[in-house]
């Protein structure tokens, strides 16, 4: 396997610094701290890049937040400056392994996402009887540092590199769950570091990492069709029994990586019932939106409606909002949906009224 030296320099440098600012700032340029930051701007990449060159950069602590849409999750927001090193970091470390991923892993990769991955799901689905569906249990809290690291260092021969990732890996360490594994003394879960933050660039590019082996292990070894989203994966086949097989095979392969399958969410299913996966219920020739789904966003256009009324949202900003899941929608069978949702939403202010369909035709 190739390995890449002499990459730090490429980190550090003033013009990559100054990229990784502009990516990090997108979608938060009127938060205050960017703001702040921005107002000197080259000062404080100056000062980012001495840390860097000199070694004596030192990861910030995290503002831990949660969400529930759908679920409750843990949030955990990097400072903005270290959100400027994680971007730079990525810049060139990324597409070193991205050329090594496999083509059917979707999550956070150029000309990928959801919509490619549920796409190629339809291509497979009407090819094979049986999907075995799985998911990762508590992926993200469980990323063992040690193996991580070990992973990243067969491609990454510059020491200086390892240093930062290494800082960036070790900014925190979950300790909210506990598994056992073979040969695991009483002390081995807490002993040995684990978890990468939700929240942080790296932490998504790391997850990637963290699971080619098993997705060149499912794909070349077991030679299954196969797409992972993150930490959930399908795997095809015509047979119940061989993917019964499969199964087995991939709860030992991660095992190895200290990793547990979901066993309530571990099924076999025939793929011309449907399956819910990445916010569908597709079936070999359509898919349709999650029922919870269109329940939230109804939730969601009454709220803004609220919000709307008593003058706390403007209508750009609702637009944008309803466009985005417009986006989504579009991609199943929902034109009615669409319209019937999109009629039923009224935002109202004083005398000025009119349905969230008629909003998204006319405001520029």
């Amino acid at each position: 396997m190739k390995t890449h030296k002499n990459l730090y320099s490429g980190i550090t440098s003033f013009d990559n610094l100054l990229l990784a600012a502009r990516k990090a700032q997108r979608g938060k340029r009127f938060k205050e701290s960017t703001a702040v930051f921005n107002l000197n701007l080259e000062r404080e990449l100056l000062c980012i890049q001495k840390e860097l060159q000199e070694m004596t950069y030192r990861h910030g602590g995290y503002q831990d937040f949660y969400v529930y849409d759908p679920k409750r999750r843990l949030i955990s927001a990097a400072p903005y400056r270290d959100r400027i090193v994680h971007h730079a970091l990525c810049n060139v470390i990324e597409p070193i392994f991205d050329r090594i991923f496999i083509y059917d892993t979707y999550a956070c990769r150029k000309r990928k996402g959801v919509h490619a991955a549920v796409d190629r799901y339809n291509e497979y689905a009407r090819k094979y009887t049986y999907v075995l569906k799985c998911d990762i249990r508590k992926y993200f809290q469980s990323v063992d540092h040690e193996i991580l690291l070990e992973m990243i260092s067969r491609k990454i021969a510059c020491p200086q590199t390892m240093w930062l990732i290494t800082k960036i890996i070790a900014s925190r360490d979950d300790k909210s769950h506990v598994s056992y594994f073979e040969n695991d003394t009483l002390f081995t879960p807490f002993e040995r570091k684990r978890g990468i933050p939700i929240g942080n660039l790296t932490s998504q590019f790391f997850a990637n990492v963290y699971l080619n082996g098993f997705d060149h292990f499912v794909k070349e070894i077991l030679g299954q069709p196969y797409i992972r989203y993150v930490d959930d994966f399908v795997v095809f086949g015509n047979s119940k029994g061989r993917l019964h097989e499969v199964n087995e095979k991939i709860q030992a392969y991660l095992s190895s990586l200290r990793l547990n399958i979901h066993e309530r969410k571990c099924r076999i299913y025939r793929v011309k019932d449907g399956i819910t996966f990445l916010g569908y219920r597709i079936f070999p020739t359509h898919r349709l939106l999650k029922k919870d789904n269109v329940l939230r966003m109804r939730r969601r256009l009454k709220k803004l409606s609220r919000k709307y009324s008593s003058g706390m949202v403007s209508l750009p900003a609702i637009k944008l909002r309803i466009q985005s899941w417009i986006g989504h929608a579009g991609h199943a069978d929902t034109f009615r949906l669409r319209a019937r949702m999109l009629a039923d939403a009224v935002f109202q202010r004083g005398e000025t009224r009119g349905a969230a369909g008629r909003l998204v035709e006319q405001q520029p």
